[in-house]
């Protein structure tokens, strides 16, 4: 297990941007105390708005977030900035008109609700992982990347779709989630035909392989 001996300085930092001269890329840092075994993945961050308007915009940094106890570090994730959508974004209660900040609207990052290949896990339940299968599952996790947010969703909940199937599946198997996928996204008219063209897009990002007509298997 990972033990820090300066435990109190990362918690104290939580919420700290820092910048890697190597990759030239934005981390930013935030960790809790682990209460419960099954304690559920909300971070709690700043104003809704200005974190909406830093994803739409395609400018927030990765993300690090560690849960520890005591000095033991419990879980420490990465989770890549192109995994970012607004969906994952809960909008906290405005805050009472006697507070010093009155109708100030905070949000919660709900990183439970991003794919499982988008949360990159370096140490999980106390244990490190090996260097380079922290860097193996950050560079599969890379061929997501896109520049339209709206593509991003739909590839992002198609793909955490996907992975709650078997290895191999087949095309109806997908149109399972075709109610949960119209409600995420009401402004499309024809759902099964955006799903067969994101499959065709998770086929060219080599997240899954076609087998035969309608029949896939996971990468």
């Amino acid at each position: 297990m990972w033990k820090f001996i300066i435990i109190k300085i990362y918690s104290k930092q939580a919420g700290r941007r820092f910048f890697c001269e190597k990759c030239e890329e934005d981390f930013e840092f935030k960790a809790k105390q682990k209460l419960t075994k099954n304690s559920q993945w909300r971070i709690v961050d700043g104003a809704y708005t200005t974190m909406i308007d830093r994803i739409t915009s395609l400018n927030n940094p990765h993300l690090l977030y560690m849960e520890y106890l005591q000095t033991q570090v419990i879980n420490l994730l990465m989770i890549p900035k192109f995994f970012f959508i607004p969906e994952i974004i809960e909008k906290r209660k405005p805050l009472s008109p006697t507070a010093r900040r009155a109708g100030w609207i905070g949000c919660n990052i709900n990183i439970s609700n991003i794919p499982k290949t988008g949360r990159i896990e370096i140490v999980f339940e106390g244990f490190k992982k090996k260097p380079q299968q922290v860097i193996d599952e950050y560079q599969k996790a890379s061929l997501i990347k896109t520049n339209k947010i709206e593509n991003r969703s739909w590839l992002l909940d198609l793909l955490s779709c996907i992975e709650n199937l078997p290895v191999e599946f087949n095309l109806q198997d997908v149109y399972r989630f075709t109610n949960i996928l119209s409600i995420k996204h009401p402004n499309n008219n024809n759902v099964e035909a955006k799903i067969r063209q994101q499959l065709q897009i998770l086929r060219d990002k080599r997240f899954i392989k076609f087998i035969e007509k309608g029949v896939y298997r996971k990468l």
